[in-house]
């Protein structure tokens, strides 16, 4: 039976294993006279790993600094997270910016996409670098597309930015992940992707 504490094997309950824990108490030895302090090896097994998560470090952080870096954005959208809807603006252009809604289901019509579909979708060219602003006006939300690799908080007061590049065209959906209130669920995200020459 185990207990606390016990670093040994388990009392025998069969003949084999009393013969295995016999065994073990003639030939085993619980003190090596010759190994009475390590400290080389334990010199050794420190510096190795410390030299080594130092070369995985350094070019991970020339990476990390490298995605965060975004030198000519095609289009820039400022997306604003609300109790219980999305409001989007495109910076680039001279007051544009809508409010996304949920749009009700109506089982009548079998176009409409159930808790994702909204009123008003964003526009947003393929083949080109995007600059995403988020932001939120009352609790903390978070603008979510899976399909597009995209995550990223919208808190109140602070103003966070992201990138992406869509290489298709289509329409790509998402929510806030972030428990925002009772109506969580019910702020869904919706990006059509479209040919800049259309």
């Amino acid at each position: 039976m185990a207990t606390w504490s016990n670093f040994n094997l388990q009392n025998s309950a069969s003949p084999l294993m009393e013969q295995i824990l016999m065994i073990n108490l003639f030939f085993n030895k619980y003190i090596n006279r010759f190994l009475l302090d390590g400290q080389m090896i334990e010199l050794i097994w420190t510096i190795i790993p410390t030299i080594t998560l130092i070369f995985i470090a350094l070019p991970s952080l020339r990476l990390l600094y490298l995605l965060d870096e975004l030198n000519n954005p095609l289009i820039t959208l400022k997306s604003i997270g609300h109790q219980w809807y999305w409001s989007y603006e495109y910076s680039d252009f001279n007051d544009v910016s809508f409010d996304s809604y949920m749009i009700n289901y109506n089982k009548s019509d079998i176009n409409n996409f159930r808790l994702l579909d909204v009123d008003n979708r964003i526009i947003l060219p393929m083949n080109n670098q995007i600059r995403i602003m988020v932001t939120a006006t009352d609790v903390i939300h978070s603008w979510t597309i899976p399909s597009l690799g995209v995550k990223i908080d919208a808190n109140p007061g602070r103003l966070n930015q992201t990138n992406l590049f869509i290489n298709r065209p289509g329409i790509f959906f998402g929510q806030c992940s972030e428990i925002c209130g009772a109506n969580h669920s019910f702020m869904p995200i919706m990006i059509e992707s479209i040919s800049i020459k259309n």
